[in-house]
């Protein structure tokens, strides 16, 4: 490491890169206080060129190459980048020596703050996006996403979309007539974030974002881009003084996470690299989750439980089929800013919400159930419990309401198991009764009794069956607020599953 006091630290010019490279010197600051970093902004060739899709770029070093030759030249003495954008190929006397903690890795879609109008007209919406990736996953999953509003299910639109991130944002205010204007973009919530707490980017980005909507795309449908929300800090191999000290700020679990999707990556023939997509969480039920989506289509990769010998299972569908949902009487939840389903069922037909409402839903299943019904529903947690979206509502970009101030509806039997969420008021909107035809009841007792594997829907469903249960069953559920009440209760031989249909995969 030089023996300046200053280190030199080269990052791209735009707004995003500057935020992120001062949230490092900050990190290292913090490391060691005495160090002074001075910020060299550099132009790369990514930079000049703002209107070639970038489906269409086949050069590896379009947004770090200049950043490199400054490294190799000694001209500074590292770079900041963010990870998505480096080559996959080695880059011979240069390192990444941190990879700091990952910021959220989803991509979220704004729009313009009239797009409720523009779905009620059933105007064609146009959604830009920079990637091939994010125009394959949005033109599934959107349609049926947003609220349907008008005579039929929304007609989109996905034009080239680059440029700085403000940029991008800022043409959601643009006139519809200018024919540059969007009516939504698909961007990575980590740069939103990072622009929001950063000075100079609140700054630009707050005027911008008034009055727009949002939408977060799951993780199990929308898998985002290999490496996004990771940044990789760079210095020259040789430099083993400075790799000391940037060690300090990497994050070992954020780096392993994200280095496996880049090899994910890295073994896609490179003409499926564009529209490749892999996202890592760690879950504390189930574990280490990979989301993918590629030609091949879509996968979760996880570490599964040894597969049993034999085995004979009970899923409840028909206890589900036999039992009777019923609404209870009506619920005043009043002018709640920000609503939490636990399930579709949870919103009672009829019942209207104020517009300013946020809806946040259990997962993908139930957030095209309310879509259907006019719904605007933000986000899921992907079926994997309230606690795996918990950082992402607390997101400040996002400007949700603290978790007191939120509403959660659920089921009659399922109240309790809200206690330690930090949600402000949990409300049961709608029950479940157990099945009561003597024929029904009976066959399904026949069927627990020959199975050997339980999938349980909710802690009641277990309860109401315990009885009939063979010895030694083994029991499975989702990973989220029924694994930890089941688990409470002492119910062994228990493994918590992504969701239903991994269980049912499992045993297949």
């Amino acid at each position: 490491m030089p023996s300046r006091t200053a280190l030199r630290l080269g990052t791209r010019d735009s707004l995003l890169a500057r935020a992120q490279s001062r949230l490092v010197a900050r990190a290292l600051q913090a490391a060691d206080p005495g160090i002074e970093i001075e910020l060299v902004t550099i132009e790369t060739r990514g930079d000049r060129d703002r209107a070639t899709p970038l489906g269409n770029v086949r050069d590896p070093g379009f947004f770090s190459a200049e950043l490199d030759d400054a490294l190799l030249a000694g001209e500074v003495d590292f770079c900041v980048h963010s990870l998505k954008d480096l080559p996959l190929e080695p880059r011979p006397g240069i390192v990444t020596a941190a990879i700091p903690q990952r910021e959220d890795p989803r991509d979220v879609v704004l729009f313009r703050p009239e797009v409720l109008a523009l779905l009620r007209g059933d105007e064609r919406l146009r959604i830009g996006s920079s990637s091939d990736r994010r125009v394959n996953a949005g033109l599934e999953f959107l349609p049926e996403a947003l609220p349907k509003l008008g005579s039929s299910l929304p007609a989109l639109d996905f034009p080239p979309l680059r440029g700085p991130v403000d940029d991008r944002v800022a043409r959601l205010r643009l006139p519809r007539s200018d024919p540059r204007s969007l009516d939504g973009a698909v961007l990575a919530l980590a740069g939103l974030a990072r622009l929001w707490g950063d000075r100079e980017g609140h700054a630009r980005l707050a005027p911008l974002l008034e009055g727009t909507r949002c939408i977060v795309l799951p993780l199990s449908e929308c898998p985002a881009a290999p490496g996004q929300g990771a940044l990789a800090i760079d210095c020259r191999e040789a430099d083993t003084r400075l790799r000391r000290l940037l060690a300090e700020i990497n994050d070992a679990p954020s780096a392993r996470r994200a280095l496996r999707e880049i090899a994910l990556l890295r073994a896609q023939p490179e003409a499926d690299r564009g529209g490749f997509a892999a996202t890592t969480l760690r879950h504390q039920a189930c574990g280490t989750l990979m989301f993918t989506r590629s030609r091949a289509g879509q996968h979760l990769i996880w570490q599964q439980p040894p597969r049993p010998q034999s085995p004979r299972r009970w899923d409840g569908a028909d206890w589900v089929h036999a039992s009777d949902y019923r609404p209870l009487p009506r619920v005043d939840f009043g002018s709640a800013p920000a609503l939490f389903l636990a399930h579709w069922r949870a919103l009672v037909p009829g019942r209207t919400l104020a517009p300013t409402t946020r809806v946040w839903v259990s997962g993908v299943k139930s957030w095209r159930r309310l879509a259907a019904r006019g719904v605007w529903v933000e986000g899921c947690a992907d079926d994997l419990g309230f606690e795996a979206v918990r950082n992402t509502l607390l997101s400040s970009v996002l400007r949700l309401p603290p978790l007191r101030d939120w509403t959660a509806l659920t089921r009659s039997d399922a109240t309790e198991t809200w206690a330690t969420s930090g949600v402000g008021r949990v409300l049961a909107t709608y029950s479940m009764l157990k099945p009561d035809d003597d024929d029904a009841l009976a066959e399904i007792q026949r069927h627990v009794a020959r199975a050997t594997h339980f999938y349980w829907g909710s802690t009641a469903q277990y309860r109401a069956l315990a009885q009939w249960l063979p010895p030694d069953s083994h029991h499975a559920c989702g990973p989220g607020k029924t694994f930890s009440a089941l688990r409470a209760a002492g119910v062994a031989n228990l493994q918590a599953f992504p969701s239903r249909r991994e269980w049912q995969s499992w045993l297949a």
